[in-house]
């Protein structure tokens, strides 16, 4: 009795997995109807690597499906499937709470868990969760030590990819960010959605205690720390807390004695941009904050704020030893020093101590041969800003007063 036989021909569209199940049956199907199968195989086979892909053929004999668009390899047909939708921008799978699609199954899944809170990866350290596996692997970092992103430049080395590629503008001056309305451009996306709603003048987020408004959520829980007192970032050297994260950062440079910043002009390095941005005027001259009653003008802030004080002529600290008064409680504790003799501020290469750290500042630069303080009629420079006002003299009318 003859056997009936049905014959299944394979699509291009169907994976090898189909193929390799009706290769197995090939046994119990009379020959005329293997050969056929064989060569639907073929014909199939090459119609598809004709279509989307090429075969490469490694080294050590491995075949490796190759995408035609971008060159990417691949070592089974199904993720070439797979990765043909990204050219193809297929999005087969689509959420069904907020419509967003995706080109793979598992990318959906993934996405779910932002709706449903899921975070089914777990630290098998300290037991905090995740919601994606990647996540976790950056995570345990933390407690391994591993920084596997290294800086070409300094040697600096980052937990996470994304934490390298930040850095890494420090030295290249990128600011790939732009605001669409005052084309002001940033290194940080997130810098420029903080700037972008200067522009709107909404402050949606208000202190319960003092009434100041905010553009963010994450402004005003920064702020908050200011009537709380938190401080929930810790020095894991010293220990010292702080109430911000950036602060924490500037801190731990003191113990790693990193200085990502630096002058352009002398070369000179900082631990902090601010301190830079500072430096930087002693070049350019630049004296941005001026008074209001005399119209002077200064290179910082804060000596603007010493100098107004001499205009309403308030002096509220007051010395317990000899009576002097003065503006700033600052200025009160370095002039208690020189009662009590403490010197606190040491030179790391002959040993001088110091009551005031601006003059242990100035000392270093004896060492140094740093010269910061130029004269700008005849180029020639000085350690200290007070001898440059005294050589500048030379160039003008203005006689010094006499002892």
């Amino acid at each position: 009795m003859n056997e009936e036989v049905t014959v299944y021909f394979i699509t291009n569209s169907d994976s090898w997995e189909e193929h390799d199940v009706l290769s197995d049956m090939s046994s119990y199907i009379p020959e005329i109807a293997r050969q056929i199968i064989k060569n639907k195989s073929q014909s199939s086979s090459s119609s598809t690597c004709q279509s989307n892909q090429e075969i490469d053929v490694t080294n050590d004999g491995m075949q490796r499906l190759v995408c035609e668009v971008c060159s990417k390899y691949f070592t089974s047909r199904s993720d070439l499937k797979k990765h043909m939708k990204i050219h193809r921008n297929e999005k087969p799978f689509k959420c069904g709470l907020c419509d967003e699609k995706f080109t793979q199954r598992g990318d959906l899944l993934r996405h779910s868990r932002i709706h449903t809170g899921e975070k089914p990866f777990k630290c098998e350290v300290c037991h905090k969760e995740f919601a994606y596996a990647g996540g976790l692997q950056e995570h345990s970092r933390i407690h391994t030590g591993e920084k596997p992103f290294k800086c070409n430049l300094c040697d600096k080395q980052f937990t996470q990819r994304g934490n390298l590629q930040r850095h890494s503008r420090i030295h290249s001056g990128e600011k790939p960010f732009t605001c669409e309305v005052c084309h002001k451009r940033f290194t940080e996306s997130k810098s420029l959605r903080y700037h972008s709603v200067t522009h709107s003048g909404q402050k949606p987020f208000k202190c319960g205690v003092c009434d100041k408004q905010f553009t963010q959520r994450g402004d005003l829980l920064r702020h908050s720390r200011i009537h709380t007192g938190e401080k929930p970032f810790k020095c894991e050297v010293c220990h010292k807390e702080f109430a911000y994260a950036g602060v924490l950062q500037e801190h731990s440079r003191i113990h790693t004695g990193e200085k990502p910043f630096k002058c352009d002009v002398c070369d000179k390095q900082f631990t902090q941009r601010g301190n830079l941005q500072r430096h930087s005027r002693i070049h350019s001259g630049e004296k941005p904050f001026q008074c209001e009653v005399c119209h002077k003008h200064f290179t910082e802030s804060t000596s603007l704020r010493y100098h107004s004080i001499t205009h309403s002529g308030q002096k509220p600290f007051k010395c317990g030893i000899c009576d002097k008064q003065f503006a700033y409680n600052g200025l009160l504790q370095a002039h208690l020093r020189i009662h009590s003799g403490e010197k606190p501020f040491k030179c790391e290469v002959c040993d001088k101590r110091f009551t005031q750290r601006g003059n242990l500042q100035s000392h270093l630069r004896i060492h140094s041969g740093e010269k910061p303080f130029k004269c700008y009629v005849c180029h020639k420079q000085f350690t200290r800003k007070g001898d440059l006002k005294r050589h500048s003299r030379i160039h003008s009318v203005q006689k010094p007063n006499p002892m």
